[in-house]
């Protein structure tokens, strides 16, 4: 059985990087890590090959090639993984399809032979016979979800691995919250179910054998979901790295009670993770509470942000306008927060309701749910919102307008340089960053127009902090594509959306006032 294996097309967005990668000399930022851990799954005599769209095109050849093509989809790809259904098709070859957004939203992959919903590790047996059987309307309901000591080793030989600036690696899966908005609790549950010491092990020394260096993301959406096992794995895992000097660069995501436990914040950055990125959400106390975000009201979160920088970790932000709860000071109160935060990458979005989440089970409920938008998280809501919607995505623009003019967004930069701990990255200066570093310097040093920034920040790392020079280096760098990307792609989507909205009578339509007022409030102490 020949097996071909299609990561669809990531959109150009603020997560792909697109400009920044194209400085490192790279084609993408993260491989498909769900593809090739079910690529592991497979029976071992099939012969599998894989195309990731966002490093090199899918040919006709691959797909005749092949006896079955597999594609993994998050909503964001479904274009994209359409588009590989249509051709495999047309080619008459079987599809099996896959991954959270068919999971959630099967109705959108009607084109694929078999489609695949859940974990793979619950059902494999299944999963192969309905491969070889190809057999036309095939749907799979994954039954319970699996402990992860069944996950094999992912195939990470199969991929292009000098095309990407980040590899990964996945610890955990699930998180104990009840945010209304994420997707994750509803794929993988609220029992955060993690894999054992000897199995992260053996990934690392896949890769590390594979000659693989650098960063290295644990894609988990909350690392520290089950607090006792990851306690246990970082004193393995600073062994691991220590013995080796330290060859991969780790970062992940994690609740904001994070600041709350400090040896494990310890543990984590002696096991060498340098940033983490935490969702933040909002500034105002009421639209946390409404979105049952309530973790993140236990202490003020500027306090948990300056706590985690301390230690080690640079803070990345999600940030989200649009709840029901908002205000028009949403907007001055969100600028306000971030621009006194040491969080350079500090990402904003429209509040969006995905398939399957309580939010969107209310909203339908509450005949709010739209079906003239795609839901896409920086251009308009899918979903009638209490603030006129004009206004919101006026105020959204201003924003971003803000938060990413080079003065404002190498403001923060410099807000994390005087807060961030003083140690340099455990693993020195390798070959690579030395290389990144002289592109940075053609790219942005001489011929952006924000080389003044750049040379600013460059030289007060190196006189006030140099254990973050490197770390202001990727700072200049990701600022090329989040600044550019905001003035280039989504402004002017938002001016094209607004001035859209008046040809669509379901997006102008109001929503009742709330009885409650609405306040906007920085909050600086735990709800009582």
């Amino acid at each position: 059985m020949k097996v071909l294996l299609v990561a669809p097309e990531f959109p150009v967005t603020y997560w792909g990087m697109q400009h920044a990668i194209a400085i490192l000399g790279k084609r993408a930022t993260l491989p498909p890590l769900g593809l090739i851990t079910v690529a592991a799954l497979l029976p071992p005599e099939w012969e599998l090959s894989l195309v990731d769209l966002n490093i090199e095109p899918l040919t006709d050849e691959a797909i005749l090639w092949a006896d079955v093509v597999l594609v993994g989809a998050m909503h964001i790809q479904e274009p994209s993984a359409v588009d590989v259904l249509e051709r495999a098709a047309a080619l008459e070859r079987p599809t099996v399809v896959g991954g959270p957004g068919p999971t959630t939203a099967p109705e959108g992959y009607g084109l694929a032979t078999v489609v695949f919903c859940g974990e793979a590790e619950s059902q494999i047996e299944e999963l192969v016979a309905a491969i070889v059987a190809a057999e036309p309307g095939t749907v799979i309901e994954a039954g319970d979800r699996p402990e992860l000591t069944v996950v094999p080793t992912p195939r990470y030989d199969l991929l292009a691995r000098d095309a990407y600036t980040t590899m990964s690696l996945q610890y955990s899966r699930g998180c104990p919250y009840l945010c209304e908005f994420c997707d994750i609790i509803e794929i993988f549950g609220r029992r955060p179910r993690v894999k054992s010491n000897d199995q992260v092990l053996a990934e690392l020394e896949c890769l590390h054998a594979l000659g693989f260096r650098g960063s290295l993301f644990f894609v988990d959406d909350n690392f520290i979901g089950n607090k006792p096992a990851v306690k246990r794995l970082l004193p393995t895992l600073a062994e691991w790295q220590r013995e080796r000097g330290f060859p991969f660069d780790l970062y992940t995501e994690a609740s904001v009670n994070l600041a709350d436990d400090e040896p494990l914040l310890a543990g984590m950055v002696t096991a060498g993770f340098s940033s983490v990125f935490l969702g933040l959400e909002s500034p105002v106390a009421e639209s946390l509470e409404g979105a049952k975000k309530l973790q993140n009201l236990r202490r003020g979160m500027d306090e948990s942000v300056d706590i985690i920088t301390a230690q080690g970790l640079e803070v990345m932000g999600g940030f989200i306008v649009g709840f029901d709860q908002d205000g028009e000071g949403v907007f001055e109160a969100q600028r306000a927060f971030i621009q006194k935060s040491p969080i350079p990458m500090a990402m904003v979005g429209l509040l969006m309701a995905l398939p399957g989440t309580a939010l969107a089970r209310r909203l339908t409920a509450e005949g709010r749910m739209r079906s003239t938008a795609k839901g896409d998280q920086f251009e308009r809501p899918n979903f009638r919102t209490t603030m006129d919607e004009a206004t919101l995505l006026r105020g959204y623009a201003d924003l971003m307008a803000h938060l990413y003019d080079a003065d404002a967004y190498y403001e923060r930069c410099d807000n994390y340089l005087d807060r961030a701990a003083v140690a340099a990255p455990k693993g020195g200066i390798s070959a690579e960053g030395i290389a990144a570093l002289l592109r940075s310097i053609v790219a942005i040093g001489v011929l952006s127009p924000r080389r003044f920034h750049y040379w600013r920040l460059l030289g007060r790392a190196l006189r006030h902090k140099r254990g973050q020079f490197a770390q202001s280096v990727a700072h200049a760098v990701q600022g090329e594509h989040l600044i550019r990307y905001t003035a280039e792609v989504l402004l002017p989507r938002i001016e094209s959306a607004l001035a859209k909205l008046h040809l669509d009578d379901d997006v102008r339509m109001p929503v009742e006032a709330f009885d409650a007022p609405i306040l906007v409030q920085l909050r600086r102490s735990a709800a009582e």
